[in-house]
């Protein structure tokens, strides 16, 4: 019975929620779901930006389009699909489910804290690489 409660214990310390946030695998998450439209760099200048009829956003410039902050809330309620879903779908598809995993936290500028996917939380931490 003790070596299941020490079992027990690791798991659980293994299980904890995710501090770190890992900006290279997001760049690579970014370049398989994102890159199509965004480009490979985010300034909205993917392949298939010329087709669609809402242009992608530059996302290199999120932060000073929002007072030099980067908006971290809104990147990661945005690919997940809780900000702006429409009856009949946005200009962006919703990578909530596509992205699932284990849970990642992004804390929100109101210090509260967003729970949403380690993909999600790892390309929010690139695209706040990439700011100008």
């Amino acid at each position: 019975m003790r070596s299941f409660a020490i079992v027990f214990a690791v798991f659980l310390a293994a299980a904890g929620p995710v501090d770190a946030q890992d900006a290279d695998r997001g760049q690579d998450l970014f370049l398989d779901h994102c890159a199509t439209c965004h480009g490979l760099t985010g300034l909205g200048d993917g392949p298939m930006s010329m087709l669609l009829s809402v242009p992608p956003p530059n996302l290199a410039v999120l932060a000073s389009k929002n007072g030099g902050q980067f908006p971290a809330e809104m990147v990661v309620r945005r690919i997940d699909g809780e900000t702006e879903v429409l009856a009949h779908g946005g200009p962006m598809p919703l990578f909530g489910l596509v992205l699932q995993g284990p849970s990642g936290i992004v804390v929100a500028k109101d210090g509260s804290e967003i729970v949403t996917s380690e993909a999600i939380v790892d390309i929010a931490a690139w695209l706040e690489e990439i700011q100008q």
